[in-house]
């Protein structure tokens, strides 16, 4: 990093239009950042026959059980909440290596994150977070040729013309935020019934149960993040879920559904811009009279 900001050239994982974009934002790409964190595919934490319904969901701290469904029998324990806190930790590791980097550089922040997963050949889980630091430039801490220490970096997964907008508008990215769950659901005989061909195209209450509570889950948990950083709302950039089956530990010839929710985004906080005088109504057509445009000059006056 130090032969980096010393070097004069810098490297950016942005195209041409998200580079036009920052700059006519204000601010200008200093260098690619990275960060990376290897887990160990661990265990659930003792993972048992969940009953019914099952799931943990990830958040600075531990969350408290899913509600059941009606009629479902409670689970005993929640199953999956030391793999998911594990997950939530080695994501937020490779993003403050990476955040580290760009203050290193004497970045404000990074731009365009891309988080990635990846299983490695002996079971561990491989965590990536890459962008581009940018700065403001004129700032003090340029001038003196210092880095920004005193002062965490914000990270953010929109591109560089979104940043752009934001800035625009009067929003600033104050960090990456993560909405993590993982959730389970005991195939029952009613569940088993529903699946069954015969039964023709009808509705699995089961399974969207599941589905059904592994997303809220994860919002509850991205949402706890932006209250973490102070935001006020939260851009989200991907949602996904991954679902998987696996034989159930306590009923012989019974299948266990798992589903994982997550939720990537950015959250975001409004500040001031002295001088700013609010925008006027728009003006859908104008006329190319000078008497009617007179008039309507007047109006809006």
């Amino acid at each position: 990093m130090t032969a980096a900001r010393s070097g004069g050239v810098w490297g950016s994982a942005l195209t041409s239009e998200e580079f036009a974009a920052i700059r006519g934002a204000g601010f200008e790409p200093v260098g690619q950042v990275f960060g990376a964190a290897v887990h160990a595919a661990g265990s659930a934490g003792g993972y048992g026959c969940p009953g019914a319904w099952a799931s943990g969901g990830a958040g600075p701290q531990a969350q408290a059980p899913a509600q059941a469904p009606a009629g479902a029998r409670a689970p005993a324990s929640v199953t999956f909440g030391p793999l998911v806190r594990a997950v939530y930790r080695a994501r937020h590791a490779a993003v403050a290596r990476m955040a580290g980097e760009c203050a290193r550089l004497g970045g404000d922040g990074v731009v365009g994150v891309r988080l990635s997963r990846g299983a490695l050949p002996f079971g561990g889980l491989a965590f990536t977070a890459i962008g581009t630091a940018v700065r403001a430039p004129g700032s003090t801490e340029r001038a003196r040729g210092t880095t920004r220490a005193h002062r965490e970096p914000f990270t953010c997964c929109v591109s560089g013309q979104d940043f752009a907008k934001l800035i625009m508008a009067g929003w600033v990215p104050a960090g990456l935020v993560l909405g993590i769950s993982i959730g389970s659901r005991h195939d029952d005989r009613t569940t088993t019934r529903q699946a069954w061909r015969v039964s023709g195209n009808a509705e699995i209450t089961g399974w969207t149960d599941l589905v059904s509570q592994a997303r809220h889950d994860a919002r509850r948990a991205l949402e706890g993040d932006v209250r973490r950083l102070g935001a006020e709302g939260v851009v989200v950039a991907t949602m996904g879920m991954e679902v998987r089956e696996r034989d159930c530990p306590a009923a012989v010839g019974r299948r266990d559904h798992i589903v994982e929710a997550t939720i990537i985004g950015t959250a975001i906080a409004g500040f001031p811009r002295a001088g700013r005088r609010p925008a006027g109504p728009a003006l859908a057509v104008m006329s190319l009279d000078p008497q009617r445009r007179q008039a309507a000059r007047a109006r809006h006056t």
